[in-house]
């Protein structure tokens, strides 16, 4: 499959699941990860951010609550509407289109979007991650992964079925390594969930 039909399945799928995702409360192990990069955002005084795949902006608001001039984007209509409901500035956009200008953010928070992306665009969208990043910011990235793999989950219960990239722990890394530098990382592993989840902080080059 390519971008524009990968891209053109997940937008069905989630203006479909919007209203329900919006009633969902956020999982425990998430808030801890998100907590962990909330607590080096304030650390080093960043005070801007840009969620790529925001989905119906609760991590959004959650940054713009903690003080932070967040911007939204996500490839779902739907999704976005749901964000401005919430007095966020978004926008229907995808990481490997990025409009924004270089240097725009102080950070940048993707939680479980990079993993919708194939293979061959991943690096496309990191190195766009660190355009529109200011020279020391910071990239929280969270992906399910830990093994390989690449296609249409067929146990997905979302319809269309989605598409989806996962990387072992050391590829993922390799990859990461060339566009960044890797702050944290940390695999967070389930009972009932086959995939574990790798919880990611990088940096951009302050040079």
């Amino acid at each position: 499959m390519n971008h524009k039909q990968i891209n053109a399945n997940l937008i069905e799928a989630y203006d479909q699941q919007a209203e329900q995702r919006n009633r969902s409360n956020i999982e425990d192990w998430k808030a801890t990860e998100r907590e962990q990069f909330l607590s080096l955002l304030q650390k080093e005084a960043k005070q801007s951010m840009l969620e790529i795949g925001a989905g119906h902006g609760r991590d959004s608001l959650f940054f713009k609550e903690q003080g932070f001039h967040v911007t939204s984007i996500d490839l779902s209509p739907a999704m976005v509407k749901l964000c401005r409901e919430k007095g966020i500035t978004a926008f229907v956009m995808d990481a490997i289109n990025l409009s924004f200008e270089e240097n725009s953010f102080d950070a940048v928070y993707a939680m479980n979007s990079f993993l919708h992306l194939s293979k061959s665009d991943f690096l496309t969208a990191l190195e766009n991650v660190r355009v529109v990043l200011q020279p020391g910011g910071l990239f929280f990235l969270g992906l399910y992964g830990g093994f390989d793999f690449e296609g249409i989950w067929e146990e997905d219960s979302y319809t269309p079925k989605r598409f989806f990239s996962l990387y072992t722990d050391e590829n993922l890394k390799q990859t990461l390594s060339k566009v960044f530098e890797i702050v944290y990382f940390r695999k967070v592993e389930f009972e009932k969930e086959k995939r574990p989840f790798q919880s990611v902080i990088l940096r951009k080059s302050p040079g």
